[in-house]
């Protein structure tokens, strides 16, 4: 695998700055110890320039080439997840409850090791702008990056951003034009009856009856509102109520998630699902309240920077451990909202056997760090090329 053999030379110096990146997990936008590391590398790095307190704890630096031109971003997570760790490695997380188990460490160490050999060679036009952002898993990091105005204040042309994928073939890039990734909303209806007791049914307005009801009734939205092409998912995954077997209770509640690739889609379960827990309610003689949190958009690759980003990938790995048209994943990413304000596009690189992510027992493989710091450099390289 051709890995710039400089990012090679210090591919000890990415290890040591994720292994210590795993040891202080934070949270959502709460990421001093973080961003304080991640500032002291870039500085004795030699960035051109530190922009931090963006998002709270976010940073952009900026690397200068040779010349005037385009700026390209270049986007890398950094918060961990709500926890508790059970990998037994040397550089386990010292914050309990806290860990990095989506590989936001590796991601962040990817970049930085970038923006090392870029600052050393700056063999390219125009400028980087390197995006390390905070909130990823909780709270929208992008998209407060975003409406703080980093797309235009750094006048970023495109932007692009990897996540690891334990589980595939190491070193595999996938990527495909259009959505990759799912819009995520969520919902919660509350329902309230007229509870009593078990012997008699018929002086209640029984929830229970009432939630098996509508829970079906959710079920048909997908099959029976939406076209088959469509891919969607819609999953009840809470129902609570109830106390005892002789009593029928007064309340009920019903959670879940809806998974959609397109606005339209997006709209439709929405807005039936509005109508039908309403439409439930009524024939079951009780009150509903729906609760419809719209989240993340869906992540969608605009063409060209997918079809871009791929031929950069086969640079790096090779035709055959490039999927440029890989199937949509009904996860989430708030990557989304960059790609709503710019061009570009998100990849995922495989790293092999390990546990999987959001796993207690998940670890980043440090030896893929210098292969997405390799395609980070040639995608820079590729897109912003010295003139002669």
């Amino acid at each position: 695998m051709p890995i710039i053999n400089r990012i090679a030379d210090f591919a000890a110096d990415m290890t040591e700055w994720r292994q210590h990146l795993h040891t202080i997990p934070e949270l959502s936008f709460d990421c001093p110890k973080t961003a304080a590391f991640i500032k002291e590398r870039l500085e004795e790095i030699g960035v051109d320039e530190i922009h931090t307190g963006i998002a709270q704890t976010g940073i952009v630096a900026i690397i200068k080439g040779q010349g005037a031109g385009k700026t390209i971003g270049l986007r890398a997570d950094f918060d961990g997840l709500p926890i508790e760790e059970d990998t037994g490695v040397a550089y386990a997380s010292t914050h309990p409850g806290k860990m990095h188990a989506c590989g936001h460490d590796g991601h962040t160490a990817m970049l930085m090791g970038a923006a090392k050999y870029l600052t050393e060679t700056r063999n390219f036009s125009g400028r980087v702008a390197l995006i390390f952002q905070p909130a990823e898993e909780d709270g929208g990091g992008a998209e407060v990056m975003c409406q703080e105005g980093i797309m235009d204040r750094f006048d970023i042309s495109q932007v692009y951003g990897i996540h690891n994928v334990p589980g595939f073939d190491f070193g595999t890039f996938m990527t495909t034009p259009g959505p990759i990734m799912a819009a995520v909303d969520m919902f919660t209806i509350n329902i309230t009856g007229r509870g009593g007791h078990g012997a008699m049914p018929h002086e209640t307005a029984d929830p229970v009856v009432a939630v098996c009801g509508m829970v079906q009734a959710i079920q048909t939205i997908g099959s029976r509102n939406v076209h088959s092409a469509q891919e969607k998912v819609i999953s009840v995954t809470q129902i609570h109520t109830g106390s005892a077997s002789n009593i029928i209770p007064e309340t009920a509640m019903i959670n879940g998630t809806i998974r959609t690739f397109d606005k339209d889609t997006q709209e439709v379960i929405r807005r039936r699902m509005e109508e039908v827990v309403a439409g439930q309610a009524a024939s079951y003689g009780v009150t509903a309240e729906l609760d419809y949190e719209v989240g993340y958009p869906a992540t969608v690759n605009d063409v060209e920077g997918a079809a871009f980003a791929a031929k950069v990938a086969v640079d790096v790995a090779g035709e055959a451990m490039v999927v440029p048209d890989m199937p949509k994943v009904a996860g989430s990413e708030d990557f989304a909202y960059m790609l709503e304000e710019r061009p570009g596009a998100y990849l995922f690189l495989g790293t092999g056997e390990g546990a999987g992510l959001h796993h207690p027992k998940y670890n980043f493989n440090d030896e893929a760090a210098p292969i997405g710091a390799s395609f980070f450099v040639r995608m820079v390289e590729t897109a912003q090329p010295v003139e002669a």
